[in-house]
């Protein structure tokens, strides 16, 4: 199947991905953590007996909201309060699924076009009533929980009512997408125009467009396609001052590029009404396959030949040692190479006569670096069940493991040294109390400079796995800054990493991002507490 034919669904709050195509749990992966002491916890709580904070918000706000977006389209039932609770990091999950929905909004308002969300946030300031933009509802940083600390309420603004394929320009091969269209669906319209998008994230299957350019996505296709800030030629700000459109030409010189502060600024500024971005011709031909290398340095310094000399692949992704032998390309299976070593994906995409040309060149360079061809069968097996990895998560924490997942990106010279002490930094943390871990690595977006590490983390769970894991993030994060490396290259900043980001930028980079957000956010509504400590804007 490809993309653009997936379903649209709406996920579980708790719950990852299609609730009709549920994941199983390899016998395997369950043997292994009985082994290892696991302990599973009490069943989920039903959604429907979550325990949520009775609504503090004032009947004049309510007033207000209604008439910005009509009584329709403003809810303050139960199931929509907990849809909108919280994203998919570990300690939303295990709050929610023990029944704690603190986290719940007051309200959820769904407006319908740009001037009712302009109206929604003007309200929203006069009554002193915090917003969260909620749209496919995948943070896994904490970026959709808002601090309620001297606020009259907090609502949840839903954009998924702007949903629309705007307008495609073929000759500038541009497209205008609004931002509650999923990205399934907005790679469908495209499909039936001849064209793509090429944004293909883990979240593809929940996420939209307009948390595409607020968390600054990257996409499994990127070293094709680019990550998502770079595909992005306007956008539309809505604000609690108004109105910033941004952008008017490919490229320009006229003073700093104010598309990159909104671009990754999580619904701290305002919200994302409108984005033209690139797309490309739909391709007609993919061909996708294995390499297996002896080791992690030898099939990175395979990836980085490919992407400083080419040709560079659509998409190439090296996973470990260890993310070998589990295989996370394919979860059924026991290993992925067979005899150990690390396993490679290389895709092409476009028209038979690109993807011939790409692929002999590839393959060149990977033999003379010491790659052996595994043929097509584990990157179709990569390209099938690409998806389908977060879905383990949770049949993982029914029988008391702790999974959760953290990335970085650095220099090439520093990617072994960051790689070591990442590593030990979690097992160290995760091994204080006799837990054993597995950490698992791969490399998947890649630069002329530098490239992106993303850790997979299982170990058992302790009786309190939410300090567990904040403890094990806390030692991640000190690693990376210690190492000179970013905090996130593509989750985003949420409040999971906002003081690691702080440190960081610096004192004068934060007030930087303070200063914008009193000038466009004066009263401090927009997602308080996400991407800068809350308190004074300015």
């Amino acid at each position: 199947m490809t993309e653009s034919a997936l379903p649209v669904f709406d996920m579980h709050p708790y719950l990852w991905g299609n609730p009709q195509t549920p994941g199983e749990l390899p016998a395997a992966a369950g043997e292994l953590l009985s082994a290892l002491g696991a302990v599973a916890p009490p069943a989920a709580v039903d959604i429907a007996d979550a325990v949520l904070p009775a609504s503090t918000l004032p009947a004049a706000a309510l007033d207000a909201l209604v008439a910005a977006v009509g009584a329709d389209h403003v809810r303050f039932d139960h199931d929509a309060r907990v849809r909108h609770t919280g994203g998919f990091s570990t300690p939303d999950l295990i709050k929610l699924r023990t029944g704690d929905g603190s986290a719940a909004p007051d309200a959820v308002v769904f407006p319908a076009d740009h001037d009712e969300v302009l109206a929604v946030l003007a309200a929203c300031s006069v009554h002193h009533v915090a917003v969260v933009p909620f749209s496919g509802g995948t943070s896994v940083v904490g970026g959709l929980t808002a601090a309620r600390g001297g606020f009259t309420g907090v609502i949840a603004l839903d954009p998924r009512r702007l949903d629309r394929l705007v307008s495609l320009d073929e000759v500038s091969r541009t497209a205008v997408l609004q931002p509650g269209l999923r990205g399934v669906r907005a790679e469908a319209l495209l499909d039936e125009r001849g064209y793509t998008l090429g944004h293909f994230p883990q979240s593809y299957e929940a996420a939209t467009i307009g948390g595409y350019a607020a968390a600054r996505s990257a996409g499994q296709s990127s070293a094709g396609y680019g990550r998502f800030d770079e595909m992005v030629e306007t956008l539309t700000l809505a604000t609690p001052r108004g109105t910033l459109t941004l952008g008017t030409a490919p490229k320009s010189g006229a003073g700093p590029d104010l598309r990159q502060l909104v671009l990754g600024s999580e619904g701290a500024f305002g919200v994302i009404t409108s984005v033209t971005v690139r797309v490309h011709p739909k391709p007609v031909s993919r061909i996708f396959e294995g390499w297996r290398f002896e080791d992690f340095a030898a099939g990175s310094a395979a990836m980085r030949a490919l992407v400083q000399d080419g040709p560079l692949p659509t998409v190439v992704r090296l996973s470990d040692e260890a993310e070998t032998s589990v295989n996370l390309a394919d979860p059924t299976a026991a290993g992925s190479a067979g005899t150990g070593g690390c396993l490679m994906i290389t895709g092409y995409e476009g028209t038979p006569a690109q993807t011939a040309v790409l692929r002999a060149g590839a393959t060149e360079l990977l033999l003379a670096h010491g790659a052996e061809s595994l043929g097509e069968g584990p990157g179709e097996k990569w390209r099938t069940g690409r998806y389908r990895g977060p879905y383990l998560r949770d049949q993982l924490l029914d029988v008391g493991g702790l999974v959760e997942t953290l990335e970085t990106a650095t220099y090439w010279s520093n990617i072994e040294r960051l790689k070591a002490a990442v590593t030990e930094a979690l097992q160290a943390s995760l091994g204080a109390n006799g837990n054993q871990s597995l950490v698992l690595c791969h490399i998947s977006h890649v630069y002329a400079a530098g490239a992106s590490l993303y850790f997979t983390v299982l170990t058992t769970a302790d009786p309190d796995p939410v300090a567990q894991w904040g403890a094990a993030k806390a030692a991640a994060n000190a690693a990376i800054r210690s190492c000179g490396a970013t905090i996130s290259h593509h989750h985003g900043v949420g409040t999971d990493h906002r003081d690691t980001y702080a440190e960081e930028i610096g004192p004068l980079g934060v007030g930087i991002l303070r200063a914008v957000k009193a000038e466009l956010d004066p009263e401090g509504i927009m997602n308080p507490g996400v991407l800068v400590a809350p308190g004074l804007v300015a």
